[in-house]
């Protein structure tokens, strides 16, 4: 039974190669996935996902499976940034279909909708033809009646009338016009004499006690106001005068602490180590680990962080002569060279935080520029780093 499952038909070309080179390199280590996990800090499912094709791997993992198995992290690298724009366009390709999907299913709703009110307009234009109709038909039909009865009426043929003749004709109730009923009865005003203006209504007096009432509030309210200045004027007056307020003494300062106390060989700790040399100093070694890495081509670009002395440094390996490495953190920042061997590590900067937050980056001679990012940090002198400073 194989090891590894068949790769998908729809997976570009590029991913798969990738992938293929990543399970041949794991074969040629005889390692499981279980043991790639343990090796690189990331889990058995995301390299399960990872070997299979179903998921692009990221570059930190890629260069961490590098280090396991002995392979060129440059020539992975290279691999990786062609699996990662093929896997850019598939992405890119399956939101453009999944738009367009949406699109039309919106497409056919609106479709459904408008079709209602089409077919709803006949039937309303119809009803109103039929009205319209049978309106006409009973006018015409009121016509023929009128023009029957006149001719039965006419003096020409029934001979002379000693009386005018009256036609009467049914009144219909009218529902349209209000009825007495509708109003209640109001009691009328007799009408004033022709030539004389009515004379406005005096408005009524107010009650003598009412107007007795009034006078005692306003009394009272000046009364009640009196009593309460004289109130105030009696505190102020013999409240004592207020005593001074004494303030504590102020707590002495604190002593300066002590010098911590450092392992044997090192010589300074924190602000105390900026812009020194980490080798000189103590620092490096066992002391330091490398929180953060990046590669650039052959070349590696590292921060060095050292717990003990709360710094940290820059430290480029197999680069051309004339790159420079910067770091920066805490307000400081440094630089060095790389000289003809192609090693370079720059002075200390203080650390007060997360190491893996401090700026450290790989400038080429040509102007590329390269920056360090957080892996999981490693003790000094373990098989993967280069040698320490």
């Amino acid at each position: 039974m194989p090891r590894w499952k068949a790769l998908p038909e729809e997976l570009d070309p590029q991913i798969g190669e990738f992938t293929g080179q990543l399970r041949r390199l794991v074969d040629r280590n005889g390692l499981s996935v279980a043991a790639v996990a343990d090796r690189t800090g990331y889990s058995k499912t995301s390299w399960e996902r990872y070997l299979n094709g179903r998921l692009l791997p990221p570059l930190r993992a890629v260069v961490a499976l590098a280090e396991v198995t002995g392979a060129q992290p440059a020539h992975l690298t290279t691999l990786w940034e062609l699996a990662e724009r093929a896997w850019s366009r598939a992405e890119m390709r399956q939101d453009v279909t999944m738009e367009a999907i949406s699109v039309a299913q919106a497409r056919a709703a609106l479709g459904e909708f408008d079709t209602e009110p089409a077919q709803a307009a006949p039937t309303t234009k119809s009803a109103k033809a039929a009205k319209a109709a049978k309106a006409a038909k009973a006018a015409k039909g009121a016509e023929a009646k009128a023009a029957n009865a006149k001719g039965a009426k006419s003096p020409q043929a029934a001979g002379p009338l000693t009386e005018p003749l009256t036609v009467q004709w049914p009144q219909q109730p009218r529902l349209d016009l209000p009825s007495s009923a509708d109003f209640p009865a109001e009691p009328m005003a007799a009408a004033p004499a022709p030539g004389h203006s009515p004379a406005p209504a005096a408005p009524p007096a107010a009650p003598a006690n009412q107007r007795a009432r009034r006078g005692r509030t306003a009394v009272f309210a000046a009364g009640a106001v009196g009593a309460l200045l004289l109130a105030g004027a009696a505190v102020l007056l013999l409240k004592p005068a207020a005593e001074p307020v004494t303030k504590p003494a102020a707590a002495p300062a604190a002593a300066p602490s002590a010098k911590p106390d450092l392992p044997a060989g090192v010589h300074c700790t924190g602000e105390g180590c900026v812009g020194k040399d980490p080798e000189k100093m103590g620092c490096g070694g066992t002391h330091a680990v490398t929180p953060s890495r990046g590669l650039a081509g052959r070349s590696v670009i590292e921060v060095r962080y050292s717990a003990v002395c709360h710094t940290a440094w820059a430290r480029i390996s197999r680069a051309a002569q004339g790159d420079q490495a910067t770091i920066s953190a805490g307000g400081h920042s440094a630089t060095a060279q790389a000289e003809r061997g192609g090693d370079a590590y720059t002075p200390m900067v203080a650390v007060s935080g997360d190491p893996a937050k401090v700026a450290a980056c790989q400038t080429t001679m040509a102007g590329a520029k390269n920056c360090a990012r957080p892996v999981r940090a490693t003790p000094a002198g373990s098989a993967t780093e280069a040698p320490s400073r």
